[in-house]
C-alpha cells in the first residue's frame, strides 16, 4: 500500500504545483475542443467534396507553416515572454475557430475557406507549440518537467478520446458548426489560466536580444550538442515515417480488416487508451536516459511491425495499446529531455525543431505513408512506420557508441548513461 501511495505522489507530484494544475485544466478543455474542431474539419472537407485525396490535403495544408515556420517560430519564442505569446495564439485560434463556425452556420462556406483557415490555425500552431511547450518548464522547474511533460501527453489523450465522440454527436444532433463555435469558446479556459496564475512563482528564461543569425545559431547548437541531435534525428525519421496514424489507420481498418467506420473507431481508441496508461507509467519515473529512450524507440517499432501483422481486429486494437503506450512514452521522454539539457536561451528553438520533426514532416511523410498503404497494402503502411522507428533507434545507439563520454552533473535527473 506505502509503494501505490508513492508511486501515486510520484505520478501526479507536478499537479501540486498550483500554476502548473490551473494551465492543466485549461489546456484539457481546449484540447478537447480542438479535436471536436479536427473531426469536424475533416467531416466538413467530405461533406462539400466527397473526396479522400481533398481529406489528405487538408492535414498536409494545415501541418505545412509548422515544416516552414517551426524554426523562425523558435526565435519567437526565445524572443519574448511565452505567456504573452500564449495570449495572442490562443486568442487568435479561438477567433478562427468561431469565425469558420459562423461560415458554417450561413451557409457561405467553401472548400477554399476551410483550406485557408487550417493554412491560417497552422501559422498559429507554429508558434504556439514550442510556446507551450517551454512554458511548461516555467510552471514547474527543472526537477518536475519530465512529470508535466508526461501528465500533458496523458491529458492530449484524454482530450483525443473525448474531442471525436462530442463532435460525433453534435454533428448528428446539431451540425457541425457548433464543433466549430464551441472549440473556439473552449479557448476562454486556457486565457482565463493564464490570467489567474502567479507570475512571481514562474521560472522565465532569460530572453533573447534581436541580433543577426539567431536561427542559425538555434541550428549549430543542436548539431554540436550530441545528446540534442540525436534525440532530434530519432523524432526527424520516426516522425516523418512512423507518427503517420490518422493515414494509416483509417486505411488499416477499411482496406485490412473491412470495417472503416468502427474500426478506425476501436484501434483509435485503444491507442488512446494504451497512450494514457504509457504517460501515466513515465510520470511515476524520475529517472531515465538515452539508453532507455533507444529501447522505447525500437520497442515502439517492433509493436507496430507486429500490429501490422496480426490477423484480426479485436487482435490489432490488443496490439495497439502496446503501440499507444510505447509512442506517448517516446514522445514524453525526447520532450522532457530536449528541454532540460537545453540551455535556457536556446529552449524554444530547439523546441520548435522538435515540433517541427513531430508535426511539421507530415507533409512529407503522410503522402508516402498514404502511397505505401494504398498500393501495397496498409500492413506494409504500418511496417514501414515501425521499420522506421527501429531504424532510428539503431542509427542513434551507433551515433551515441560514437560521440566522446559527456559529463553530467549530478543533480541532472537525466542521464547519458
Amino acid at each position: 500500500m506505502d509503494k501505490i501511495k508513492k508511486y501515486e505522489r510520484l505520478t501526479f507530484s507536478s499537479l501540486k504545483i498550483r500554476n502548473f494544475r490551473l494551465y492543466f485544466i485549461g489546456q484539457l478543455i481546449s484540447t478537447t475542443g480542438t479535436w471536436m474542431h479536427n473531426i469536424a474539419q475533416g467531416l466538413l472537407i467530405l461533406q462539400l467534396t466527397g473526396s479522400g485525396t481533398a481529406l489528405g490535403l487538408l492535414i498536409s495544408v494545415q501541418m505545412l507553416p509548422l515544416l516552414l515556420l517551426g524554426p523562425f517560430a523558435g526565435v519567437i519564442t526565445d524572443r519574448f515572454s511565452k505567456r504573452s505569446i500564449l495570449y495572442i495564439t490562443q486568442s487568435v485560434a479561438g477567433i478562427l475557430a468561431v469565425v469558420l463556425g459562423f461560415l458554417v452556420v450561413s451557409g457561405w462556406i467553401h472548400v477554399w475557406m476551410v483550406y485557408l483557415f487550417a493554412f491560417l490555425h497552422g501559422i498559429v500552431v507554429a508558434i504556439d507549440n514550442p510556446t507551450k511547450q517551454t512554458f511548461i518548464f516555467e510552471l514547474v522547474g527543472k526537477d518536475e518537467v519530465k512529470n508535466a511533460v508526461s501528465l500533458n501527453a496523458v491529458m492530449q489523450n484524454l482530450a483525443r478520446i473525448a474531442g471525436p465522440s462530442l463532435a460525433g454527436i453534435l454533428a448528428i444532433t446539431v451540425g457541425l458548426a457548433a464543433c466549430f463555435i464551441i472549440n473556439g469558446l473552449s479557448y476562454i479556459a486556457v486565457l482565463v489560466a493564464l490570467s489567474i496564475l502567479n507570475t512571481k512563482s514562474l521560472q522565465p528564461a532569460t530572453k533573447i536580444t534581436k541580433i543577426k543569425g539567431q536561427f542559425t545559431k538555434g541550428l549549430q547548437y543542436v548539431t554540436t550538442t550530441p545528446t540534442l541531435r540525436n534525440i532530434l534525428i530519432m523524432m526527424l525519421i520516426i516522425g516523418t515515417f512512423t507518427y503517420e496514424f490518422p493515414v494509416i489507420i483509417p486505411l488499416f481498418a477499411e482496406f485490412t480488416f473491412h470495417n472503416g467506420t468502427i474500426g478506425y473507431a476501436v484501434l483509435s481508441t485503444a491507442m488512446g487508451i494504451g497512450a494514457v496508461m504509457g504517460g501515466l507509467y513515465v510520470a511515476g519515473r524520475k529517472k531515465t536516459s538515452m539508453r532507455t529512450l533507444i529501447l522505447i524507440a525500437f520497442f515502439f517499432g517492433i509493436t507496430m511491425v507486429i500490429t501490422s501483422l496480426v490477423p484480426s481486429l479485436i487482435m490489432a486494437a490488443v496490439a495497439m495499446l502496446a503501440v499507444g503506450f510505447f509512442s506517448i512514452n517516446f514522445i514524453s521522454l525526447t520532450n522532457a529531455m530536449l528541454q532540460i539539457k537545453s540551455l535556457p536561451e536556446m529552449r524554444g528553438r530547439v523546441m520548435s525543431l522538435w515540433s517541427m520533426a513531430l508535426l511539421g514532416t507530415t507533409p512529407i511523410g503522410g503522402p508516402i505513408i498514404g502511397w505505401i498503404g494504398e498500393h501495397y497494402g496498409p500492413r506494409w503502411g504500418l511496417a514501414v512506420g515501425g521499420l522506421a522507428a527501429i531504424t532510428a533507434a539503431t542509427l542513434v545507439f551507433f551515433l551515441r557508441k560514437r560521440d566522446e563520454e559527456q559529463i553530467i552533473p549530478q543533480d541532472v535527473t537525466i542521464t547519458e548513461e
